[in-house]
């Protein structure tokens, strides 16, 4: 048996999934949590194989999580379904640790065979997910979309900046000084040769890395 939990800010969508996975002999759905900081309680206190983790949520995203859960529980298979497409999160998220990368617009089917694939510890990786991944390892460093030239925190601060945040608020959701966000803001403009938040704000929604 395969023991589940499910990570969504949405109820209909954890209780689409939940009796979903239910019809499944070979799946069971252990517990369930609509926050970041929820999912964090729920891996520490449920024992299960996979979680399958949406990216968007209040608070602490899902972005902001999975490092923190590789941390915690590093045997944990960590299965992202996104309404972003694969293109704009998949190969960074499958670089910093997710064991695979779903858009929510795909085939429920597709969710139970990645389920099963990331519980025997192997990675899921969708064709349009595997061309991208063959893409990069054929493509020069420099010709990477700026954004995917950012560390796993960078990107973090990226984004939150991105979404409005400020120095505060992002040092309070990723536990930082204000000091240290500031530090990573500048490195961000840097690499990115953005001069303003507002820039920032325009090249993520160009990107479609956020609504």
């Amino acid at each position: 048996m395969i023991r589940v939990g499910i990570v969504d800010d949405h109820a209909i969508v954890r209780s689409g999934l939940r009796h979903f996975l239910a019809e499944q002999v070979d799946l069971r759905v252990v517990g369930e949590a609509a926050s970041g900081s929820e999912a964090i309680d729920l891996v520490r206190l449920t024992d299960m194989d996979v979680l399958l983790m949406d990216l968007s949520m209040p608070g602490q995203s899902g972005i902001d999580v999975l490092a923190l859960l590789r941390a915690k529980a590093p045997d944990l298979a960590i299965l992202i379904l996104s309404g972003y497409p694969e293109a704009h999160y998949a190969v960074s998220l499958i670089r910093q640790g997710a064991s695979g990368y779903l858009n929510k617009e795909c085939d429920p089917m597709e969710i139970v065979r990645a389920v099963r694939t990331v519980a025997l510890g192997r990675r899921h990786l969708t064709p349009a997910v595997a061309e991208l991944l063959a893409q990069q390892l054929h493509r020069k460093d420099d010709a990477a979309p700026p954004h995917e030239q950012l560390s796993e925190r960078e990107f973090q601060v990226f984004l939150k900046l991105a979404k409005g945040a400020t120095a505060g608020d992002i040092a309070k959701t990723l536990c930082l000084s204000v000091k240290t966000v500031s530090t990573y803001r500048t490195r961000v403009m840097e690499k990115m040769n953005l001069a303003s938040n507002s820039d920032l704000t325009y090249y993520a929604l160009k990107r479609r890395l956020i609504d």
